[in-house]
């Protein structure tokens, strides 16, 4: 029988808890971003005690003082789950954030379609090692060399979109310029050629450099493979299983569904509302929006083999020398709790207003989801740490 530890034990291994998630969505702001995280190290073992409340809403209230406009979180530890809000959802007047709030989950997308590229592996329509251009012929100048495998681990070489195009906000110099580039239409395949226009990063295969392009590239090729848009197949093959009702991919809808709290940028000196934008900027790459039950629901299916058969799962788990820190559609990352080491899996989102991750343990005893609405003035975001250590340090 294993032994729950005492509340004693618990907030000691809690002050001694450094969170080594460099990945996650809590500690990067850009839009449509990621960075890699440090190799797994070990597993911890996970025992079902419950959330400690208090320590989560200190933690989450720091988080909203210190960077956030508003904050929301869904921990889920064995039969118990919290969720709890701070901040405001609207930085003109204090309005409490919604408890199923709507957000952009950004780069979370890419774990959707990562698992319905590796659903279509396990039909037999994809091969995982087989050249984009057998799919796509012609779309990429080095389609020959770049493989499905490569596109979903961020090996491809293939430059990033998102930095050739004014994506963030703070980077746009005055309110009136944003408001020319935020409700824009775009066509993935137009971002792809503004991406190939460019040099390979590096030899398809051989590092590792998050780009967005390779996901909508892989939106086309569901696209291609199905026969319908890659949204519906998304749709089909996940949503609806799994009755996540409140998630959606809005294609160019620019407003974000109630209940939503709002996101923030200050540009050229003045304080925008960046809530509403057309999501196509991110397409395959980023234009999920969801909610933290759903999300939550998404990855416990996940990993638990709901969604892939064992032998795919592995594959999107599997870490490689080039790639240490993410797999298939899948970031891998150690997180240090005290002497122990705990692994979690999930992925994390920025897009203009919105910062989020998911993140569970292999065997989805314990989960985290969040979502940050940005302010104007975003700090330091303090609370991180402890936030992750109460949900996956035992």
């Amino acid at each position: 029988m294993t032994q729950t530890p005492s509340r004693t034990a618990r907030t000691s291994h809690r002050r001694r808890a450094a969170a080594v998630l460099t990945c996650a969505a809590l500690l990067t702001a850009p839009a449509l971003s990621a960075a890699a995280a440090p190799p797994v190290t070990a597993h911890a073992r996970v025992v079902d005690r419950g959330v400690d409340r208090a320590v989560a809403q200190r933690a989450l209230d720091e988080l909203a003082a210190t960077g956030a406009q508003g904050a929301q979180a869904r921990i889920t530890d064995g039969r118990h789950r919290a969720v709890l809000t701070s901040g405001s959802a609207h930085h003109e007047r204090s309005t409490p954030v919604p408890r199923n709030g709507r957000f952009r989950a950004g780069s979370i997308t890419k774990t959707f379609v990562a698992t319905v590229v590796l659903q279509l592996v396990a039909e037999g329509g994809v091969g995982l090692d087989e050249p984009v251009s057998r799919y796509l012929p012609g779309l990429l100048p080095d389609g020959d060399r770049i493989t499905v495998r490569m596109l979903l681990q961020h090996t491809s070489g293939l430059a990033n979109y998102t930095e050739l195009i004014p994506t963030d906000p703070q980077a746009v110099p005055t309110p009136a310029a944003y408001e020319q580039v935020r409700y824009q239409h775009h066509e993935a395949r137009d971002l792809i050629a503004l991406a190939t226009d460019r040099p390979l990063d590096f030899e398809p295969g051989t590092s590792w450099s998050y780009s967005n392009t390779g996901y909508l590239v892989l939106g086309l090729l569901v696209e291609e493979v199905t026969g319908e848009p890659y949204a519906r197949a998304v749709e089909r093959r996940v949503l609806d299983p799994l009755g996540l009702r409140r998630t959606s991919l809005p294609g160019d809808r620019v407003a974000l569904p109630p209940p939503h709290a709002h996101g923030y940028a200050r540009i050229g000196g003045q304080v925008v509302n960046v809530t509403r934008l057309n999501p196509s900027v991110a397409g395959a790459a980023g234009e999920l929006v969801s909610t933290t039950a759903d999300l939550d629901r998404f990855l416990d299916a996940l990993l638990d083999g709901r969604l892939l058969p064992p032998e795919l799962l592995a594959e999107m788990k599997r870490t490689t020398e080039v790639s240490p820190a993410y797999g298939l559609g899948l970031t891998v990352a150690p997180l240090a709790c005290g002497d122990t080491v705990t692994t979690v899996y999930g992925h994390d989102g920025g897009i203009p207003g919105y910062l989020s991750t998911a993140l569970s343990t292999e065997d989805t005893g314990r989960r985290l989801v969040v979502s940050l609405t940005t302010a104007p003035d975003p700090g330091e975001f303090r609370g991180q740490a402890e936030l992750l250590a109460e949900a996956f340090c035992g």
